[in-house]
């Protein structure tokens, strides 16, 4: 008789990172997949896209308590977290019932940039979650991914994106490397990982190309038609401004802690610090943390590189889609 395929449980399957990582489970073939989803959003379109994919639906929430989600994970082979930033200390319940109904790996949601303590708040917070499970004694996969591609390259004039002034800046002197992914490919990076006794009680950094942010606008600049006129909006942001950025920022959120811009612009200048001029985002100090590289581990997964992506971006009406 044949062997029953594991069951992958994600939370957060209708997100940006959490629909690639569906997509992945079900191209590989080797996985039955579940997706965790709130009542209240058990209608809408997205859900409705991943029943019709073939995703079972079971219907729950990260607050709900231990024994309630010891029922929603009842059978799970994996549990993969891509839960909403706010949403991080909510898995802990969760953890918890994997532990006891007897999951054999569990992926908290990280899928960010490689940070140590003290550099990122939103980090800090993922750092946290990677203590608990250990804690725990849970087995466990932690998966982080190179900066994504989507936010990487200067959006074209045309692009209506409210953010696209940002696309712009350049921090520091631009030199400094970092690693990119495509969130798309996310996902096929996943379905391996999770499949891999090499990985268990691993971390894992996936990414696609390695390029500095000078190198990405020339790309962006050529490949968009409009060299000069992207080349015109540069702006360069030192790393003093950035840290002056983030103390404003923090200044408001005393002020308000409901200050959503003020919010985002805590979490975005914290990453073009750790990015630009802490250079966190390399392989060379991903492997420093203890990585595994995912390049390494599944050499036949095509390369894929930025410039391939930027051809694909600039073709698209609105690249800056992903800023919405």
């Amino acid at each position: 008789m044949a062997t029953e395929k594991p069951l992958v449980l994600v939370v957060g399957a209708s997100g940006n990172t959490g629909q690639s990582i569906v997509a992945g489970l079900l191209a590989a073939g080797n996985f039955r997949i579940a997706a965790l989803v709130r009542p209240a959003s058990a209608s809408k379109p997205a859900v409705e896209d991943l029943r019709t994919s073939g995703v079972e639906i079971r219907l729950g929430d990260l607050k709900d308590g231990v024994e309630k989600l010891k029922e929603a994970l009842a059978g799970v082979a994996i549990f993969i977290s891509a839960v909403d930033a706010r949403a991080l200390d909510d898995q802990k319940d969760a953890l918890r019932a994997a532990k006891e109904v007897g999951v054999q790996r569990v992926i908290p949601c990280d899928f960010a940039t490689p940070t140590e303590k003290g550099v990122r708040e939103l980090g800090d917070m993922k750092l946290a979650i990677r203590e608990f499970v250990k804690e725990l004694g849970v087995p466990y996969t932690f998966i982080d991914v190179g900066w994504w591609m989507q936010l990487t390259l200067p959006l074209p004039t045309r692009s209506a994106s409210r953010l696209k002034s940002l696309t712009y800046q350049i921090h520091g002197p631009g030199d400094n490397k970092m690693l990119v992914t495509d969130v798309a490919h996310i996902g096929t990076y996943v379905a391996r990982i999770v499949d891999d006794q090499r990985t268990l009680n691993q971390a894992v950094i996936v990414w696609e190309d390695e390029v500095t942010q000078l190198e990405a606008h020339e790309i962006g600049e050529r490949i968009s038609g409009e060299a000069d006129a992207l080349k015109a909006k540069r702006v360069y942001v030192t790393a003093e401004e950035l840290l002056q950025e983030i103390a404003e920022a923090k200044a408001a959120l005393a002020q308000n802690p409901a200050d959503v811009p003020a919010n985002m612009m805590v979490n975005w200048a914290q990453y073009m610090y750790s990015l630009h001029i802490l250079r966190e985002n390399t392989l060379e100090n991903a492997k420093r943390l203890g990585f595994l590289d995912a390049r390494e581990l599944y050499p036949d997964i095509p390369k894929y590189s930025l410039e391939e992506f930027a051809k694909e971006y600039y073709a698209k009406e609105e690249p800056g889609e992903v800023y919405a």
